[in-house]
């Protein structure tokens, strides 16, 4: 493992947008979009699922930590713009589920580090991780229902999972935030810290999961994972199948209008 850290070059995003570095062991992933609360555009996406997916071969790299800049953790897919729903197709769906492949099927620890507001694609991302480390003032939300569509990224499994049936209908039906306290309560993430202490709690998280027993820790997550993940994948494929309609639905046209114009939407059932 290298003592220093080193960025690399990410090919496919527009300048920083993802942030890439190896430090003593860890990789980091860095979404660096703060203007737009860290929203991901297509080649993010592909670029993100790409370096978890690789990791798997590259011996300085025993644990993945994703965080963001900003306010921030990430607001899911980037929604913008006044015809946004024309330029959303199944492809959208499938970056999402290769994101959410690449976090559990990886052999070695990935951590969330989230620092801010944790929203749609970008909730189900950190939510897929191994452990979540939450600052005090993030939240987490399946905002979905706000613009008629349903919860993706393998959310309808992995919230259910850590949270049981009752508290994941809430979160996905009435699109209502949690608080970083009320979700690790609830046992939704793993840590919290003080906003101040979070870069360090992070770091530290990181720098002991880097120094521990690699063979354990992929032989673990791979039984967990089995043990309580076992509707991960068809969960996976009822949203895309799911989503993939509601996409082609006035509803979700009116949905991102109403949240590009920041307004209330008018849902019709349509």
């Amino acid at each position: 493992m290298p003592d220093a850290a080193s960025s690399e070059p990410v090919s496919g995003t527009s300048g920083t947008d993802l942030e890439v570095r190896v430090e003593d062991g860890a990789l980091w992933l860095t979404l660096n979009r703060p203007h737009v609360f860290n929203a991901l555009t297509a080649d993010m996406a592909d670029d993100l699922a790409r370096i978890v997916e690789e990791a798997t071969a590259r011996d300085d790299v025993r644990v993945v930590a994703v965080t963001g800049t900003g306010h921030a953790f990430s607001t899911g897919a980037d929604i913008s713009g006044a015809d946004a729903h024309e330029h959303f197709d199944v492809s959208a769906l499938d970056r999402a589920n290769r994101i959410i492949r690449a976090i559990t099927s990886l052999d070695k620890p990935v951590v969330a580090g989230v620092n801010g507001v944790a929203a749609g694609v970008g909730c189900s991302a950190a939510l897929a991780a191994d452990l979540v480390v939450a600052a005090s003032s993030a939240s987490f939300l399946l905002a979905f229902a706000r613009i008629g569509l349903m919860p993706d990224g393998g959310a309808t499994a992995t919230v259910a999972a850590s949270i049981g049936r009752a508290r994941a209908m809430r979160m996905a039906l009435l699109a209502e935030p949690l608080t970083a306290q009320e979700a690790y309560d609830a046992g939704l993430v793993t840590h919290v810290a003080p906003d101040d202490e979070f870069p360090d709690v992070l770091a530290k998280l990181v720098r002991r999961l880097a120094a521990g027993p690699p063979l354990a820790f992929a032989a673990t997550k791979k039984a967990v994972n089995a043990a309580t993940l076992t509707s991960l994948e068809p969960a996976l494929e009822r949203e895309r199948t799911g989503q993939s309609v509601l996409l082609r639905t006035a509803d979700v046209a009116e949905g991102m209008r109403a949240f590009s114009e920041r307004r209330r939407p008018v849902f019709r059932g349509e």
